[in-house]
């Protein structure tokens, strides 16, 4: 019993830890256990992420980003291929499914699942090969097929607070993609 209560003890204060926000800069930030959020007033902020993001990338990293049409899913792919140094224009692949950037550091995948409707289109378009592959693989609408998603990867859900400001929910799965958020998480400190 005591075990039980000291460790209910130990949760409650780590819980109340994690709920802190600590100003940095100027992009308010929240650590919990499993999430970061970080905060963006304006497209900018949001562009500074993805640049700050973009430098820890490595062959194999897969981010998932989630979030309501117009949010800046592909405004912040376009972020990461800047700093990627990617020279081509990076459009949505909304029809085309798949884009593939491959003149930057780190080749980029840039999947929009938003058209596809049965799973087994994934294998059609490529989905694991990229996501196996040795590039960085950016994977728009992911949420559309929860049953497909690799072992290892970084789910930011990127929500709009208001006509400029968007809170970005970043969340790991698996080793890598965990020592890549807290990685992330440092670099903008």
């Amino acid at each position: 019993l005591k075990r039980f209560v000291a460790r209910g003890l130990h949760d409650k204060i780590a819980g109340l830890r994690s709920k802190t926000v600590d100003r940095r800069g100027t992009m308010p930030y929240m650590n919990t256990s499993t999430e970061h959020i970080f905060m963006a007033s304006g497209e900018a902020q949001t562009e500074h992420l993805a640049a700050v993001l973009a430098p820890l990338l490595q062959p194999g990293d897969v981010v998932l980003l989630d979030g309501d049409l117009g949010a800046g899913k592909t405004r912040f792919v376009q972020a990461i291929a800047r700093a990627l140094g990617v020279s081509q224009p990076v459009t949505s692949p909304t029809f085309n499914i798949q884009s593939i950037y491959d003149d930057g550091r780190l080749s980029l995948h840039h999947f929009d699942l938003y058209r596809l409707e049965d799973p087994a289109n994934l294998d059609d378009v490529g989905y694991w090969e990229a996501l196996e592959g040795e590039g960085a693989s950016f994977v728009e609408w992911a949420c559309k097929f929860p049953d497909d998603l690799p072992d290892d990867y970084l789910a930011l859900d990127i929500a709009v607070v208001d006509n400029v400001s968007r809170r970005i929910t970043a969340r790991a799965v698996g080793g890598r993609s965990a020592a890549l958020l807290e990685d992330w998480s440092n670099a903008l400190t």
